[in-house]
């Protein structure tokens, strides 16, 4: 069959194209695929974002107050009977579900603004700046690659990771496209070497050691359960994993397990809160107690979406 290619814009061939209304400042597609929330996203050209997002390649688009996306299927002759592409109510569903579109982003803005004159001044720059909900154990995963890590470097390990342990989901322009690795692709007994061999370096005892201990323990299902129960004890569950810290763990709680309150602290945020809010916490070195009170601190200013203003 010959190559699919890159669907750059709606005009190019419109009925493989969707929309659904989305102002910006409900959303801003470059500000938050790029922010380091979430590392399988690349601008494919001006204006257009290209991903991986659960079992499916897409290409999202904004153009005034509209939302565009198109998913890639299979190749057409390979698998027809797994050509099954998801219907137009599902991928809305999955898009409005990932980009959390029933959070109204506008009014907690004007909310944040209210209680602090210092949001205030940096969110007029950075409208439509959400949280994204991703699936828990590519959250978790992903972020425990992030440790003394840059952006760019760390899309370039997810990349090798999908690429050597992940479903071959389809080839666009003579590029191919994985899904994430499922726990069970990477609890084999040459994970550990294999992600050395990947540049991985001391993460790769922690992405094998903790995709063993959710097969051992939790499960996929039992991680993906920790939505429902309240967020110190999700912290608590998390922070037993092996490279999961205080850190981490607050990225998985926000960006994958509901837990909106959740405010991911490293030295950066630190420094903010001292600096800017003249805030007196945590002694000199950022021990958990200092994750706790820094947190306590904006989840005391900015209220029960405290993860969601630090983002922006």
């Amino acid at each position: 069959s010959p190559p699919m290619k890159l669907r750059e814009t709606p005009s190019v061939s419109p009925s493989l194209w969707r929309s659904l209304p989305c102002p910006p400042a409900e959303l801003r597609l470059d500000l938050v695929l790029s922010s380091g929330q979430t590392f399988r996203w690349w601008e494919s050209s001006p204006g257009s974002w290209t991903g991986v997002l659960g079992e499916h390649v897409w290409t999202l688009r904004q153009e005034r107050d509209r939302l565009w996306y198109t998913v890639y299927g299979k190749e057409e002759d390979e698998h027809p009977a797994e050509a099954a592409m998801p219907d137009g109510a599902e991928m809305e569903r999955i898009l409005r579900d990932y980009f959390q579109l029933d959070v109204g982003l506008p009014a907690l803005y004007r909310a944040w603004g209210a209680a602090d004159p210092l949001f205030c001044k940096v969110a007029k720059d950075f409208p439509g700046v959400r949280v994204l909900r991703q699936d828990p154990v590519e959250c978790l995963l992903s972020f425990i690659c992030t440790s003394n890590n840059h952006i760019s470097r760390i899309t370039a390990m997810i990349d090798r990771l999908c690429q050597a342990f992940g479903r071959r989901l389809c080839y666009l322009d003579a590029r191919a496209f994985h899904a994430f690795p499922s726990v069970s692709a990477l609890t084999g007994a040459d994970a550990e070497e294999r992600l050395r061999a990947l540049g991985f370096g001391y993460r790769a005892k922690f992405v094998s050691g903790t995709a063993r201990a959710i097969a051992e323990g939790l499960g996929a299902e039992g991680l993906r359960g920790l939505r429902a129960v309240p967020y110190a004890e999700a912290r608590r569950v998390l922070c037993t994993l092996p490279g999961v810290g205080a850190k981490v763990a607050d990225c998985v709680c926000l960006m994958a397990l509901d837990k909106a309150e959740a405010v991911p602290v490293d030295t950066h945020v630190w420094r903010i809160a001292r600096q800017r809010y003249g805030a007196v916490l945590g002694g000199r070195s950022l021990t958990p107690r200092a994750h706790q009170e820094i947190g306590d601190f904006f989840r005391g200013l900015w209220g029960s979406y405290a993860g969601w203003a630090q983002a922006v």
